[in-house]
């Protein structure tokens, strides 16, 4: 009876080293430890595993969409920014053109002005130079009138028509040049004779011939006069 109980306790003992021994390889089998590895080799796999986790995670980095947009959208930033430059270049070039031709523009307008101005004042001047002697052979007329006839009707119209024609040529910018008792000036006078007058000083004019007639600021015909030595 002892001897069965003493087997009996060996077959026991034989059950529980076989289980130990299944667990601990289970174990083993879950860790991803074979028999014959040692602690080198697992850490040197335990390493490896984390460069190519670290490898995948950059590839991935790199060849997502993101990194993608990310790359083209600075190329078509320095792009648009180029374009940018040039409009602004085009721009103030357009600008430059356009100042320049108003410019142009306004040189030409004062020019045709000017141009056209004296144009006028050429046309005017010589329609008041054919004008001139008709005034003249007026005052000429009016100044032989005997003066017990100066009253008569027809004497009185020629005046008539000799004082509209002289108003209307003032209304023009003609006016008469003053010359007797001024000082004789070769711009205005035309001297045709030099006379002896005690009573005026030397280089004043002394009688006027023929009137003078200025058109606005330029002369349309000297005055003929006599000057005072």
């Amino acid at each position: 009876m002892a001897a069965e109980n003493g087997l009996d306790n060996e077959v026991e003992d034989i059950k529980q080293a076989e289980g130990s021994a299944s667990c601990e390889g289970q174990d083993k089998e879950d860790a991803g430890i074979k028999d014959g590895d040692n602690a080198e080799n697992v850490l040197e796999k335990e390493q490896e595993d984390g460069s190519s986790e670290a490898e995948d995670a950059s590839e991935s980095e790199e060849s997502s969409p993101k990194a993608g947009i990310s790359k083209k959208e600075k190329r078509f930033g320095r792009k648009k920014d180029k374009n940018i430059e040039k409009l602004e270049a085009k721009l103030a070039e357009l600008e430059d053109k356009r100042v320049r031709q108003l410019a142009e523009f306004e040189n030409f307008r004062k020019r045709s002005e000017k141009e056209k101005s004296q144009m006028f004042e050429t046309g005017a001047k010589t329609v008041v130079e054919k004008i001139l002697p008709v005034i003249d052979n007026f005052e000429r007329g009016l100044a032989g009138v005997p003066e017990n006839e100066k009253d008569a009707p027809f004497v009185q119209g020629v005046e008539l028509v000799y004082k509209q024609l002289v108003t209307a040529l003032g209304g023009l910018g003609v006016k008469p040049i003053e010359a007797v008792g001024q000082e004789f000036d070769p711009a205005l006078h035309n001297a045709v004779m030099a006379v002896d007058d005690d009573t005026l000083e030397s280089g004043t004019v002394a009688e006027e011939m023929q009137k003078g007639y200025m058109y606005k600021e330029s002369v349309v015909r000297h005055s003929m006069v006599k000057v005072v030595n």
